[in-house]
């Protein structure tokens, strides 16, 4: 059986815009055995797309192992190169789609769009090569594990750089307000994240059972999130989760434009953004990102709350979700 492998060596948000770019090569290379080189840590998430054979575990850049017979087709969803490219020319395809880059100018490819939505960008990828991608085909199915706390507010305080984490005591004035209102609120996180999930629970009241971070793998919190209420967080990847699984979600973006990570235009969606850019990677929270309130946040929490109660009143807590629109519309 021949072998298609694509590149994808990142993280959870990296993973989840890939998933309309993985179905269409799902689509155009169905009688190969589709490999994603990605964090083992992923594969539960990939087997849930339906696109993914296998993920082939992957730490990063210069770490790809061959796969035992080289790929028909090798794909870069990775970046721009040429070092993916370059990891990718390796495994010695048959044929690699990739973008054009000038320190691999045999291959040819559409050129780098710095500033195009990272779903976009993958399905265009596809298209300049003759492979036809939809950006609206984000969904992802529940997956099997049940909730830890279903219908439960999710607030995810933490982000991967300083620069994109909003600070804990207003997740807590958020996480607070919802609490007194009766909602049942969680706060999650990753292993290395728990004692600001402690300290936002703290601040907010809130049991110590509240704390999730670093209680749940990702298949349960992805289940969590697939259940939930509603998310609250910043451009993280569980805000992607949320859009995967169509749990209303409000994000906060900054210093990052959300109509390069946003959601799709979806009114389950609130994409609070100031509406200036900076570096992603600094150690310090975006200016703009400050500039978005708690005010701001629960503004946009109600109307999605209220909606939800009245969705489950309607039809019973087992709902089915679907990302519809194209992506990057911000509200």
């Amino acid at each position: 059986m021949a072998v298609t492998l694509a590149l994808r060596a990142l993280g959870l948000g990296d993973l989840l815009t890939a998933v309309p770019a993985l179905r269409a090569l799902r689509r155009a290379t169905r009688g190969d055995r589709l490999l994603l080189a990605a964090p083992d840590v992923l594969g539960p998430l990939a087997a849930l797309s339906g696109a993914v054979d296998e993920v082939w575990p992957t730490s990063g850049l210069g770490a790809l192992r061959p796969p035992p017979e080289p790929p028909a087709l090798a794909v870069n969803l990775h970046g721009s190169g040429p070092q993916s490219s370059a990891d990718l020319l390796g495994t010695r395809p048959a044929r690699l789609i990739t973008h054009w880059h000038p320190d691999v100018p045999e291959v040819a490819g559409p050129p780098w769009r710095a500033e195009q939505h990272e779903v976009v960008r993958w399905c265009r990828l596809l298209e300049w090569h003759g492979i036809p991608a939809d950006p609206r085909d984000l969904s992802l199915p529940p997956p099997p594990a049940p909730s830890p706390a279903p219908g439960a507010v999710v607030v995810h305080p933490g982000a991967a750089y300083p620069a994109r984490r909003w600070p804990a005591e207003r997740f807590a004035a958020v996480a607070r307000e919802l609490a007194a209102a009766g909602h049942d609120v969680v706060v999650t996180g990753g292993a290395g994240e728990r004692a600001l999930a402690a300290r936002v629970a703290a601040l907010a009241g809130l049991p110590s059972g509240a704390v999730l971070a670093g209680e749940t793998d990702l298949t349960g919190l992805a289940a969590l999130v697939s259940a939930a209420a509603l998310v609250v967080c910043g451009d993280t990847g569980v805000g992607h989760l949320a859009t995967a699984f169509g749990t209303p979600s409000v994000l906060l973006f900054g210093p990052t434009a959300p109509a390069r990570w946003g959601p799709p235009a979806d009114p389950r969606h609130v994409v609070l953004w100031a509406g200036g850019t900076g570096d992603p990677f600094a150690a310090h929270p975006d200016p703009g990102l400050l500039r978005l309130t708690e005010k701001d946040v629960l503004a946009a929490a109600w109307p999605l709350l209220t909606r939800e109660d009245e969705t489950t009143c309607q039809t019973g807590p087992t709902r089915t979700r679907s990302a519809s629109s194209a992506p990057g519309t911000s509200v």
